[in-house]
């Protein structure tokens, strides 16, 4: 059963970095630089909006050959959506991760 709960001050910081860059791929590393989070913090963000529908998530191959492959992730329209809430929403803690407030 998913609960609708607010956004933390965390996944709210990660929905409006990649909303910077809406089209392109980016990786938690980047991520991780970008937003100023922890791993521990980050990796189950990004699972549990992706879990959600409001990022997308792949495999990339490496840029360099005899690298391994890197998980990128990038804003759905539902995600991209959820970031011009956070943008225009007067109160970001209203703003639902499911969608609708409570």
């Amino acid at each position: 059963m998913k609960r609708n709960r607010p956004l933390s001050k965390e996944a709210r910081t990660l929905v409006q970095t990649l909303a910077d860059t809406p089209l392109e791929w980016r990786y938690g590393y980047d991520l991780l630089k970008a937003t100023g989070l922890k791993s521990g913090t980050l990796y189950p963000i990004l699972m549990r909006l992706a879990d959600r529908g409001l990022l997308e998530a792949k495999w990339l191959e490496a840029e360099t050959l005899g690298r391994p492959q890197r998980h990128a992730y990038k804003l759905t329209p539902a995600g991209c959506s959820l970031a011009a809430q956070l943008t225009s929403a007067s109160a970001p803690d209203e703003v639902i991760l499911g969608g609708q407030p409570a």
